[in-house]
Order: C-alpha cells, then sequence, then structure tokens
C-alpha cells in the first residue's frame, strides 16, 4: 500500500511524495485520513523560511521527528478513521473516527494512547480544529480572566478567534480585538468581540484610545496573538497598570523590538508566554492535558470552528493553499485538505 505525504522543501515550496506503508507492528493501527487542517501560525513560519531549523519539530509529538530544516513533514491535525490493527490492539478502535497528531498524509500510522477518540457526534469538519481550540483553552488557563476584566485580543486568525469565542463566555465587561484584516474583523463581532479595530487605521486606533481610556487606563488582559512582532509592543501600549499580557504569537526567528522604557517600566506590566505543550505549571495537577484536551473536545459542538473554513484543497493542491494563506490573508482564514474515497 502507497501513503501520500506532504513535504517542506524549502521556503515558499511544497510538495506531495509517495512512499510505502510499512507493516504494522504490535499496538499501532493505521488511519485513513478524511481532512487535516494547516496550522496558519507555525506551518507558514516553516513555509516562509522563518522557523529556526535547529529547533526541534516538536518534543511532545511522536510524528514529529527532527528539526525544523528541509525538507520537513509537518502537520498535527489530521482526522480519520481506523481502518486495520496491528496485533494486541483492542479491536474497539477498528473503524472509530479518531484525531491524530500526525503530518499531512493520506495514512497515517499510531498507537491508539496517541490519538483523540471521536465521539460519532461531533463533526469531523470541527474535530479538525479540536489543536487549536486546545491551544485557545490553554490562552485563557494561563491569562486566568476575572469576571468583568476589560480584554483585548491582537489577532483574529484562527486561534485568535477561537479564544474571542471562549473569552465571551468568561463575562468580561469589555471585549476588544484588533486585525488589519475587515473579514476577520467581520467574524471577530461573530465570535463575541464587542468591537473590533483596525489597528491600521487612525480613526479606529482613536476610538480603540477612548474605550480602554488610554494613555491613563487600559486593559487588564491582553493576548497577543498575531503572529507579528510588533503586536507585543502594541500589547504593552494597551495594558494598564498591573495588567497581564499573554504572548501565544510564536515569532519564529524573527526579533521582536519592544519599548520597555516608558508605560511597560512604571506599570508593573507582566509578559507571559503561552504555549499548548506544555501545562501551566500552578494548573498541571488539576488540569493534566488529558483533561484540557478532552474539555477543548467538547467546546467543538458549541463554538463550531468549521464556520471559518474559508478554502479546501486536495493534498495534491498544497501549493495552493499555502501559497493562499501566505499571499492573501484578506481571503484565507482556515484552510483545510480533503482526502476524499481511497482505496485500502
Amino acid at each position: 500500500m502507497k501513503r501520500q505525504f506532504l513535504l517542506f522543501t524549502g521556503p515558499g515550496t511544497v510538495a506531495v511524495q509517495e512512499e510505502s506503508l510499512p507493516a504494522l507492528t504490535p499496538g499501532q493501527c493505521l488511519i485513513q485520513a478524511e481532512s487535516s487542517a494547516i496550522s496558519p501560525g507555525t506551518e507558514l513560519l516553516i513555509y516562509r523560511g522563518q522557523a529556526p531549523r535547529t529547533l526541534a519539530a516538536d518534543s511532545t509529538i511522536t510524528a514529529l521527528q527532527g528539526q525544523l530544516d528541509y525538507p520537513l513533514r509537518y502537520g498535527y491535525s489530521l482526522v480519520g478513521k481506523v481502518v486495520e490493527l496491528g496485533s494486541d490492539v483492542d479491536p474497539y478502535w477498528l473503524n472509530r473516527r479518531v484525531l491524530a497528531f500526525h503530518p499531512h498524509a493520506n495514512y497515517a500510522i499510531a498507537r491508539p494512547e496517541q490519538v483523540v477518540d471521536l465521539d460519532p457526534a461531533i463533526d469531523p469538519n470541527d474535530a479538525v480544529f479540536l489543536p487549536n481550540m486546545e491551544t485557545a483553552v490553554n490562552f485563557l488557563h494561563d491569562g486566568a480572566p476575572l469576571f468583568g476584566d476589560q480584554v483585548v485580543v491582537i489577532g483574529q486568525g484562527l486561534v485568535g478567534l477561537l479564544t474571542t469565542a471562549l473569552l465571551k463566555r468568561i463575562a468580561p465587561s469589555m471585549l476588544l480585538s484588533l486585525d488589519p484584516v475587515a473579514f476577520r474583523r467581520t467574524w471577530s463581532e461573530k465570535m463575541g468581540a464587542d468591537f473590533a479595530y483596525d489597528p491600521q487605521d487612525p480613526e479606529d486606533y482613536r476610538l480603540l484610545a477612548d474605550r480602554l481610556d488610554l494613555p491613563d487606563v487600559g486593559a487588564d488582559l491582553c493576548f497577543e496573538l498575531s503572529g507579528q512582532p510588533a503586536g507585543l509592543d502594541q500589547a504593552i501600549k494597551l495594558t494598564r497598570f498591573s495588567g497581564r499580557i499573554i504572548v501565544g504569537s510564536w515569532y519564529g526567528d524573527r526579533q521582536a523590538s519592544v519599548d520597555l522604557g516608558s508605560r511597560f517600566h512604571r506599570n508593573r506590566i507582566e509578559i507571559i508566554s503561552s504555549q499548548v505543550s506544555s501545562l501551566k505549571p500552578a494548573l498541571s495537577a488539576r488540569w493534566p492535558k488529558e483533561r484540557r484536551l478532552s474539555f477543548a473536545r467538547d467546546l467543538l459542538a458549541e463554538v463550531k470552528p468549521q464556520r471559518l473554513i474559508t478554502h479546501s484543497f486536495s493534498l495534491q493542491e498544497a501549493q495552493k493553499g499555502y501559497t493562499m494563506l501566505d499571499e492573501s490573508p484578506e481571503k484565507a482564514l482556515a484552510v483545510v485538505f480533503e482526502y476524499g474515497t481511497q482505496s485500502t
């Protein structure tokens, strides 16, 4: 049996290659892919050649081996059905729909403990965004918003919008968002933002400053999710005395230039890094990864992230998908690969 898989071959280029699938070893199962989602943050950094090439692909995901250097297999959100079992695997798993943290490919091999069992009631088009939902849950855990806080989310890409949707459920007194792309601002208000602003528009920025009573007050909590190094400096300008900034963006090998000499220095602003592969130490005893992932899974039916899909491509059209995300952010939001009917 042959497997087709996506390979990042260099900056701005991807290719689909083919290989023979190895035989299953004891404890493994074969998953026939139905869809996989592009991570518009990490994968675009890899696609653009902006990821640190000496950094491990991911120390917590078995299927991601080696460093972030070319050629590279990547991706971590694949939904499919188990079509074959190795020895010592419980027959329960046969024909189960699962999510695998696996690079883009039409077949994946994994052990049951490495996949997420999906309830048949969960729409697979929602399930493919489970890792993104877990990331949004992690941001809220790290930010610990309080009832009545004034909250700002910078960046309304896929994860930014999911974060906005979850923040609305915490009942902040004001929930504001920033994004230069008009249709993302429209989606932001649909997902729960009270107001969505264009940070590059002087009039919008004046309205934002009025809402936050700047420069004297500001937001209690700010999430920097834009993926742009300039976003961190912007977050500092928007955050009040003793406020908190959650940096969920990964800038790759780009440097962030921030002003630490004025508002930051006197306002005791706390900057917190947040990344989903680890847990906030203070919560780890009560919220292990399994609980957090299960909670995120339960949110899928409520939030319905499939609404955010703007483009679907076959794996053979992968170059179009990455080009769309890279060059047309005003059109592309969530992009998935669909694998269709395959012969096993």
